[in-house]
Formats: structure tokens, sequence, C-alpha cells
């Protein structure tokens, strides 16, 4: 990768400033909370049921894979669940430039992603998980065709994935992610490719826009025999909205199921990643407002990156017994080799492998309708920590060298029963054993650590089914989650002082269904969490000084998904989070608001649509108010809307197009900011702020696409 030249830092007048849109918000949300409950209202002054003719309609089990369930199977398998989840297919954001997980996220209920200079790198959390991590992640399971793509540990990387590359993402919030062997505040996304069933026999798709960015895209699918088949090959790269911001990123993902016997199948997975990216890093709020395109001074002086190739090779194998019972076998192994000039280069090969094995029976009970899952889940992973001083982004002398290891051991076991035909009871429970290791093969065992982490965690939910399309739910859950080790010994800490695991309990009801001209999926949840892992931080270099628990926490608010169709062929779709993330009674922050996350964020597009697959139509990015990045409560972010448009025409055969327009009041705003536990003042008495990441400036895309 070329570097690009430093631009110097030009002078701009503030756009800051609160946006007193409090009213606005009142009537958005009333709004919003009327049209959903219209048609609750409506729904039992439904007269008698008009009778129609019944259209059978029959599929042949050959014609759809054993290994991956099919969109529709997903989508009900979604109303077995008694609480927030949902999947999104990729169709949805194959309208505009699918590049960030903001673009492929970005409307899921629940979920507030942010990127961190407007690439993959990107602040994910649900409810209020992993709130201070904005690089790697924590609080999350992510998943690949339902094997873990975090390491052992817990953390993960976001140049893994590419959304173009799936069919289909399931979203499952809170303790909803059980099934997956989930423990975690925040639950599970599973990125879920396509086969060679459901895959085009051939997809081109190139996308280009400003900051030098441009994406090709070329896909294949087919079924021959026993035999079928899917493979993607990507390219992606931008010259960043600021300086030092370039990216260039490879990927392939592909796929080769055999049909043993109608029965049986197994399907192999092979995934290679090489992804390099120039970090930007934090600025003031003052830099923001006069010049947000200018890189940190200290992150341009040690050419910090984050550079890495991954390859991971997979399997899944499920074998039906009977019409009611199923066995599902999954394995994996990945290796990465990790080049990380920041404070330090960090030099990092890393292996990580795993299985799963599931059993599930949908057999009656006493005549009863009932499903049983249960599953056992390990996985390991090694990673040898080579530390040197930062001469420019070159290697220095050697600092530390670890030997690091991690170890998971998940037992879970779920139940769900009809207790009434609309009325089911959902049980379950899952038991982890972690550990967590560090040999010092540099200071002679002066670092040598190890700690072991265990915890049973249950839940119990209710679904209740007013119709075939309305059904309402609630639940309590329990969750627990170990330090990883990038908050273990990151910065400067080389010497892991083990924090406690994350522990919570969390209570939860809402609703999901479509009736008339809305669809919707609300949910409303309060978790009260001991031992919340939070980080002190480096105010000038941004640098982790450790990780400490704070004592107790609380996390709650509103997730809301809501699709209208306002008049024929005009459709407002929308998504809205609250957040009140709070100490409770903490000895240093009282009842402090957490920092990190907005306490209330809107998304919303209005589209015309077109039955010969034209669309257009405006939308809007809104966070209305200012939140702290700093758990004192004394330093914010500005509130900020973006406007944006969109339009192009979808096909599902010949040719696509789009053209996109972001930001067009080219506002200076910051996506996502760091987090703190205290914002300090240097010797001169100048506010140490640089937490601040800014969003991309006014910019344009259009994008083609070709599928048969």
């Amino acid at each position: 990768m070329k570097e690009k030249k430093v631009k110097q830092a030009g002078l701009y007048e503030s756009s800051g400033g609160e946006i007193m849109a409090r009213k606005p918000l009142v009537i958005v949300l009333a709004g919003v909370l009327a049209a959903m409950a219209a048609p609750l209202a409506q729904a039992h002054e439904v007269d008698e049921p008009v009778q129609l003719e019944t259209i059978k309609v029959t599929t042949s089990k050959d014609d759809l894979p054993l290994t991956v369930p099919s969109l529709p199977e997903v989508q009900q398998k979604m109303r077995q669940i008694p609480g927030g989840a949902n999947v999104i297919d990729s169709e949805s954001y194959a309208t505009g430039r699918a590049s960030t997980l903001q673009d492929a996220l970005g409307y899921s209920p629940g979920v507030f992603v942010q990127p961190r200079f407007g690439a993959e790198e990107a602040r994910l959390s649900i409810r209020g998980s992993g709130i201070q991590r904005t690089f790697h992640m924590r609080g999350i399971k992510l998943l690949q065709d339902g094997s873990r793509l975090n390491l052992a540990d817990g953390g993960g990387d976001f140049q893994a994935i590419e959304p173009l590359a799936a069919r289909y993402i399931e979203v499952y919030r809170g303790g909803n992610a059980l099934q997956f062997g989930s423990t975690t505040l925040g639950g599970a996304i599973n990125f879920v490719t396509p086969t060679g069933y459901d895959a085009e026999r051939f997809r081109a798709r190139g996308e280009a826009g400003s900051f030098g960015y441009n994406r090709l895209m070329l896909s294949s699918g087919g079924v021959h025999g026993s035999l079928d088949y899917f493979a993607s090959v990507s390219r992606y790269s931008q010259d960043g909205f600021r300086d030092w911001s370039e990216q260039e990123n490879w990927r392939m993902f592909s796929n080769v199921g055999y049909r043993v016997n109608s029965d049986l199948e197994t399907r192999f997975y092979l995934t290679y990643t090489k992804t390099d990216s120039q970090l930007p890093g934090n600025l003031t709020k003052a830099q923001l407002r006069a010049n947000p395109k200018q890189a940190n001074a200290v992150s341009l002086a040690g050419r910090q990156k984050r550079d890495f190739d991954l390859i991971r090779v997979a399997n899944r194998t499920v074998l039906k017994l009977g019409n009611s019972q199923q066995l599902e076998f999954s394995a994996f192994y990945s290796h990465k080799k990790l080049w990380h000039p920041i404070f330090q280069v960090l030099d990092q090969p890393s292996h990580d492998y795993g299985l799963g094995l599931r059993y599930i029976n949908e057999m009656p009970i006493a005549g009863w309708r009932n499903r049983f899952v249960v599953g056992f889940e390990p996985s390991w992973g090694t990673v040898m920590d080579n530390r040197f001083f930062n001469n420019g982004g070159r290697a220095g002398a050697r600092t530390a060298k670890f030997d690091q290891s991690a170890s998971t051991y998940d037992v879970y076991a779920e139940d769900q029963l009809y207790v009434l035909p609309e009325l089911s009871l959902v049980v379950g429970a899952q038991y982890s054993y972690t550990t967590r290791k560090q040999k010092d093969l540099f200071g002679a065992g002066a670092q040598d650590r190890s700690k072991n982490y265990q915890r049973f965690t249950p839940k119990a939910g209710l679904i209740y089914e007013l119709n075939p399309h309305i059904q309402f739910f609630s639940n309590v859950s329990t969750s627990f989650e170990p330090p990883s080790f990038s908050e273990l010994t990151a910065g400067p800490v080389v010497a892991p002082v083990f924090a406690k695991a994350q522990r919570a309990i969390t209570f939860e009801v809402g609703s999901r269904g479509h009736f008339g001209i809305a669809e919707w999926d609300v949910a409303l949840y309060r978790a009260h969490v001991r031992n919340e892992l939070l980080a002190r931080v480096d105010p000038i270099t941004s640098s982790s000084l450790g990780t400490v628990n704070a004592d107790k926490t609380v996390h709650q608010g509103v997730e809301l998904g809501l699709d209208i169709e306002l008049v024929k062929m005009f459709y407002l779709r929308q998504m809205y989070l609250f957040n009140d993330f709070k100490f409770d009674g903490d000895a240093s922050f009282g009842n402090n608001q957490l920092a990190g996350i907005p306490r209330h964020f809107y998304k919303a597009e209005l589209t015309y649509r077109h039955a010969d697959g034209y669309y257009a139509g405006p939308n809007v990015e809104w966070s209305p108010q200012k939140y702290y990045v700093d758990h004192a409560n004394t330093v914010y972010a500005n509130s900020y809307a973006l406007l944006g448009f969109k339009i192009g025409k979808r096909s599902k055969s010949g040719f696509s197009w789009f053209a996109e327009a972001r930001n067009l009041t080219d506002q200076k705003y910051a996506a996502t900011t760091g987090v703190t536990d205290v914002v300090k003042y240097n010797n001169a008495g100048v506010l140490q702020d640089q937490f601040f990441l800014p969003g991309d400036g006014r910019s344009f895309f259009a994008g083609l696409e070709y599928r048969m």
C-alpha cells in the first residue's frame, strides 16, 4: 500500500453546537409508537376471517441444503426466540454502498455500530456490550456460518467479514444467543454465506466513490448432482477521508457441500483475508472542529497500522435422525499473522481452533409441541505476543515476548414447551469454564500469570402468539464475560492483574410482528451488571493503562425497528435506540452515565419503490443529544444529524445499479469516541481530550452489478 501524502491542517469554522431537538424527538417517538399501537388495537376488531382458496406449494428437500437453513427457515426460527432477535436479508443493504458493518447492520434493531474512520474497523455494541471498546470488539460472539470468528479469549477483528459475501445475517441480542453457546451481555451475530442452492450462477459487482473508494466482488455458485459450491473474491481499497487512513483488503470466501444421502450432508469452508489498514488515531474536539481530516500526530509519527493475513477452514455436518431429530457437528481452525505498529510494534501470530456438537429434538412430549436443544462447544487459542520499540512503524529492540493461551468450554441446553397452542415456555442454561494463561519468554518467567473463570448462567422466557403474525415475549437471562487479553495486557501493561469476570442479570419484554401497513420489532430491557469491565486510558496516547471492575452498573433501554408503508409504493424504515447506561452508587462516579454511546440514536429512510425495481429516497442519521466520553461526565461529543439520498434499480437477474450521497450538509462530527475514566490536564493546564474519531465528510458513491 502506498503511503498517502499528509496534507497541511487547514482552519475551518466550527459547525459544532447542540442540536436543540427534544421536541422533534418526542414527536418521532410518539408517531412511531402510535403507528405500532394502531394495528395492535385493530387486531381484536377483525370480523370473521375471509376463507381463501388453499394453494399447496411443495418443495423437494433435495432442493435445499441440510447444513445451511434457507432464509425463510431462519425467519421462522426467529419466532421461537423469547426476546430480541432478527435476520437481515443481504438484499436489504445491497441497494447502496455495502462496505462497512454499519452498511450491513445499521438498521438492525438494538445494534449500535459506527466506523472508527470510515473503514471496516468499527465500534460495535449491543445493550452496552464492550461499551468502551472502540477497537477489536468485546462482549458479542461473532460467527461465520455458525462457527466462532472471535479469538478464544473473546476479542475479534471486523476485517475478516465481507457483507457482500453473506446471504443473510442473524442477530441474537443478549441472552437470546444461548443456542450458539454465547453467554455475553451483547449476544451473537452470525454471518451466513450462500450455498450452491441459493447463489447466483455468476455475480459481479463494482462500487466506487469519494476518498478514493473502490470495491470489486465476483462470485459464483451452483449444484452438480450431490455436490454444490459457492465462491467469492473481493477487493476493497480507499484513500480515506482523513490523512493516514488508507485501506486495502482482499477476501475469499468459499464452501463446498456434499449430500451423502437424503439425511446426511457435510460442508467444508475456506476463507482467506489479507488486510492493510493505516490508523489515523483520535483527535481533540478543537482539532475535529478545525480540520477533521488531519491525523493524530502520535499515530502519524509512529506510522500506526493494523495489517494481518488470515486463513480459516471449517466444516459443518448435519445428520437428520428421522423427521424430528437432528445431530450437528462443526469444527474450525484459523491462523492469523498480525503486524500492528501502535505505541509499540506488536507482531502476533495466533492459532485458534474449536469444535461444536449440537443435538435438536422436536418430538412432542405427551402430545404437547416441544423443541429441545443441547450442545457442547470447546475452543482453544494461542498467541505469541512479540513486542518491540516502534521506530517510525518499524520494529526496534525487543521489549517483551509472551506465549498467551486461552480456552473455553461451553455446555448449554434449552427447551421450548408449548403449554398452550399460542403460549410457549422456554427454559435454558449454560455452564462455561475458561482459562487465561501467559508465559513470559523474555523476562525469564517474571510475568507468568494464569487464571480460571467459570459460571452457570440460566435463563427463562415466554412467547405468546396473539395470531400467526403478532407475538409478545418476555425473558430473564444471566450473562458471564471474562476479560480478554486485549484488556489484560493492552498498552504498557504487560503483567496481567486479572480482573473479575463481568456478570449480569437481564429482564426483557417486547413484541414483533406485522399487521396492516406496519412491521415492527421492539424490546425493552434492564440489565443489572456486576464487575463491569472498564479500562483506564492514557489521554495523550489513547493506550490502555489497565482494566478494572466497576462495582454496580445498570444497562437499560429500548430497541425498536419499525417499517411502515405510508402510501402505495412509499415505505418508511426506522431504527431507534434508547441507551440508558449508568453507574449505580459508585464510590468514584456516583450515578453518572457510562461514557461512550449516545443516549438516543435514530436512523430512518423514506423510499419510493416501483414494481419494476426502481427506488429513490432520502435518509437520516440522528444523534440528538450530546454524550460523554469520560465516566466523570465532563467532556462530551456533540449531537449531529446527517442527511443522505439514494437512488437505483434492483433486479433479480441482469443489471442493477445505485447512486448514493452521504452527509449532504458536510457536517463535522464525531462518528464515535474513545472512552476514559477521567480526562486529565497537562502541566500547561491544557485539557488532554484526544478521544474523538471524526466521521466522513460529504461523499458520493455509485455501483453497478450483474447477476445471472
